[in-house]
């Protein structure tokens, strides 16, 4: 069998769309069969400040900015806490097959270590299991498998040293699915979930929906940058003990990116009834449970980010996030002191002496507040090295 170095590819989508930079990737080829395989290496570390005190070391809001995480009540006299950790390292592979037909067959799955259970501890081996990112083959405009979202548009993410950046402001939802892409327009069946308050608040994870969540979205790209339409239509459930409740939720996004010379523009607004998990990392609920009845909570959300080349090695990305919950007040009794609010707002500095390495500090302060008032607020700098492979 014969091997061929091949010269260095365009690297992966789900790679370059968290960076704004683009990395080739490295290949090999067997027969038809060509190989590729990328990823990256990434410390972080992080001085965080919590106005009402900082959760626990195992909570995940500890290794990146999650927003229903935060911590609110009363002022906390607690001192800062400082973490430090590799886990969003990732390695990625694939293949390319050129069939009889003429047609390509791809696949790719990728890795990282991002909240997913620990292997060992702090105290010695500070070990963490994989967890996949993405698992997906595609072959005719056809994609099945695990990956982004259709109703995410990934590309519109600025890029940030913490894992997402607009936690609250965007969609971000990975899962398996089937999606079906003609020019423009893409569409999809994916896996379906709900997340369901119950009575005092309690979040309820459910998985009896009949029907899978349904996506449609059109792309337009132009000289200036690109503009993203997408489209979601879910059914809610919960089927517990005698009740069998369920509700239909609808969102749409619009996302994208302007250019200015070396400068560009990212940004999404969403806004939907029901859109739960789908949305800043699932900082309020799908809907409120009401006896037997589902009530679906409304939301809008969204960011804006700007990115400034300062010099061909340094840049900075500005950074600002909201959410914004419609509860019913009505239903207080049974949802507790849900969400109402929450932003962020970031700024960074980025430094690549050479091509694939990345220095960068970044500084972020974010608030949560919920129904009653109560709220919260965080504090944090961020210290990242990065070097793409």
């Amino acid at each position: 069998m014969k091997f061929t170095p091949l010269k260095t590819l365009a690297a992966s989508a789900v790679l370059c769309a968290l960076t704004s930079t683009a990395y080739a990737a490295t290949a090999a080829k067997i027969g038809d069969t060509e190989f590729t395989y990328g990823g990256y290496i990434k410390l972080d570390t992080m001085w965080s400040d919590y106005s009402a005190g900082a959760p626990s070391g195992s909570s995940v809001g500890r290794d990146f900015y999650v927003p229903s995480t935060l911590p609110v009540g009363d002022d906390d006299d607690s001192d800062a806490v400082f973490d430090m950790h590799a886990r969003e390292s990732r390695f990625n592979f694939g293949t390319s097959t050129l069939m009889d037909n003429g047609k390509t067959v791809k696949t790719k799955i990728e890795l990282d270590f991002l909240a997913s259970a620990p292997g060992g501890n702090e105290r010695v081996s500070n070990s963490y299991a994989p967890r996949i990112r993405h698992a997906f083959v595609t072959y005719d405009g056809w994609l099945f498998g695990q990956t982004w979202s259709n109703f995410q548009n990934v590309g519109a993410l600025a890029e940030t040293l913490d894992f997402v950046g607009p936690a609250e402001g965007t969609v971000f939802v990975r899962q398996t699915q089937i999606k079906y892409t003609t020019g423009a327009w893409s569409f999809s069946l994916e896996n379906p979930e709900s997340t369901i308050t119950t009575q005092g608040g309690a979040r309820v994870e459910t998985d009896d929906a009949s029907l899978p969540d349904f996506t449609a979205r059109y792309t337009h790209n132009a000289d200036w940058g690109n503009f993203v339409v997408a489209a979601l239509a879910r059914q809610l459930t919960y089927k517990v003990g005698d009740v069998d409740a369920d509700e239909t939720s609808f969102g749409v996004s619009a996302s994208g990116r302007v250019n200015f010379g070396e400068d560009y523009l990212k940004f999404m607004l969403t806004q939907g009834k029901g859109l739960g998990r789908y949305v800043g990392l699932n900082v309020a609920h799908g809907a409120v449970l009401d006896g037997d009845e589902l009530d679906a909570i409304d939301s809008t959300s969204g960011f804006v980010a700007y990115q400034h080349k300062w010099t061909s090695q340094w840049r900075s990305t500005f950074l600002y996030s909201f959410f914004s919950a419609d509860n019913n007040t009505d239903l207080l009794t049974i949802s507790g002191d849900p969400v109402e609010s929450s932003q962020s707002f970031s700024a960074n500095i980025l430094y690549s002496p050479v091509k694939r390495l990345t220095f960068g500090a970044e500084f972020k302060h974010a608030e949560r507040e919920t129904e009653s008032g109560v709220d919260g607020d965080l504090e944090r700098l961020q210290f990242s090295v990065k070097y793409n492979f």
